[in-house]
């Protein structure tokens, strides 16, 4: 029997994509080769996003979706954080699944799919390559983008009311330096130009188990011959020292780029969700950062309806953002989590009241960051062309995260290059530019 092909579809954070790559690695280790489409494999394999309610239901669309494109003799398998929350359940109401594995069965997940296609294992040796540590496979597949994130730990041992993730993924554990540096290296080698570390709580990397501090890990990364830039992602605004912020501000591959997790400016709130803070104390933050590095771009993510949630605590997020003035910020509606504190709390808001106010609020941030991007024409900036797209070259300067903000559209350039560009349009959220000798 040929080996047995594989589509893996991941759905949810770049922390699961890092995971999909790894997971991609294992199987082609013990044989398995990659689909080309769905409809081509003879297993469909969909990491799942269980974060948020809007999360799970894409999860399910998309496994049910799978489940009808695939051709009528091949698996199905659902892993990722949905599985992992909600094994029995999903094993329950999809009997298309032929195999639900959760984080904490990954290590068996070669067995699985050989139960699954009812193949012969490879042995190398007499042993099969099966078993995996996913945070220490350091050989990754070289991706389609210029660009790779990098997960540095996996868990959280923050107890915000609100968040699932250490249901999910449990505490907080720190890689150790050597294997993240390693990856880093791996991933510059093959020809990725900008790294993106993430985690959950970024800032408190190694104070979980002695791995080192996040400064000395990025400064070690940020020092891999051939990387043109790296970037961080989710920033605890309690974990951040002036040490990093200094180190963001002035390290010539490190983007001056803040991710912070703010999730809201109002106090009361904020002590209902057992998070540090308030909007005075944000602001400071913000502050320092600037002072620090005038340039910085800062995006944020916020947290709309969360139970007891006023109009006067609208408002003053929404007095908030006028003042900070970040480049980016994210708005989401408060999703009510099986098994965490918020959940049980009184005043839940409706969800019409919440889609007023996402509304409120998005408007107020689209002016802002219009008129950041409006500044901007005129200047010339460094830019990584990403991709091209119907014949436009498309690419980011440091303000501009992979996938989630704004993107410069481009006279000329190859994905992968580096092209120094004029700005000579903003459009909302997006620039246009000409590159420059």
């Amino acid at each position: 029997m040929d080996a047995p092909t594989v589509w893996l579809e991941t759905l949810g954070c770049s922390k699961n994509q890092v995971d999909s790559d790894k997971i991609a690695v294992v199987l082609a280790d013990a044989g398995y080769e990659g689909a080309a489409s769905p409809e081509t494999a003879d297993v469909v394999m969909v990491n799942t996003c269980g974060f948020i309610d809007a999360a799970r239901r894409e999860s399910i669309d998309t496994i049910l979706a799978m489940s009808e494109v695939k051709r009528d003799q091949a698996g199905l398998v659902v892993m990722g954080c949905m599985a992992q929350r909600y094994e029995q359940e999903l094993r329950d109401a999809l009997p298309e699944a032929d195999a639900v594995i959760g984080l904490d069965r990954y290590p068996g997940i070669v067995e699985e799919l050989d139960r699954v296609t009812q193949w012969e294992p490879i042995t190398i040796g007499g042993v099969r390559r099966s078993k995996m540590d996913i945070l220490e496979v350091v050989a990754r597949p070289t991706p389609e983008t210029p660009y790779a994130y990098v997960k540095v730990a996996e868990g959280c041992n923050k107890t915000c009311s609100f968040c699932a993730i250490p249901l999910i993924r449990g505490k907080q554990r720190s890689r150790p330096g050597d294997g993240i540096v390693a990856e880093v290296e791996a991933l510059v080698s093959g020809g990725v130009q900008e790294v993106v570390l993430v985690a959950q709580d970024l800032a408190a990397y190694g104070r979980d188990n002695g791995s080192g501090s996040i400064e000395a890990l990025v400064e070690r990364c940020a020092g891999v011959s051939g990387l043109g830039r790296l970037r961080l992602y989710y920033l605890y605004p309690r974990e951040i020292r002036q040490g990093l912020i200094d180190l963001i501000a002035q390290h010539p591959v490190i983007a001056d780029y803040f991710d912070l997790s703010l999730q809201h400016a109002s106090a009361q709130l904020l002590r209902s969700m057992r998070r540090p803070g308030s909007g005075e104390a944000h602001l400071d933050l913000i502050s320092r950062i600037r002072e620090a590095s005038p340039q910085a771009a800062t995006r944020s993510s916020f947290i709309v309806g969360f139970p007891g949630e006023t109009d006067d605590d609208v408002e003053e997020l929404a007095a908030f953002l006028r003042e900070a003035r970040l480049d980016w910020a994210g708005f989401f509606p408060y999703s009510k989590e099986d098994g965490t504190d918020a959940a049980l709390l009184d005043g839940q808001v409706g969800p019409e009241t919440i889609g007023e106010r996402l509304r409120y609020l998005h408007d107020i941030q689209d002016e802002i960051t219009a008129g950041s991007n409006a500044a901007l024409v005129g200047s010339t900036m460094e830019v990584l062309v990403d991709q091209v797209e119907d014949g436009q070259p498309v690419g980011r300067s440091y303000r501009e995260a992979p996938e989630i903000d704004g993107m410069i559209l481009l006279d000329e350039g190859t994905p992968g290059e580096w092209v120094r560009a004029r700005v000579d349009g903003a459009y909302g959220a997006d620039l246009s530019a000409t590159v420059v000798a």
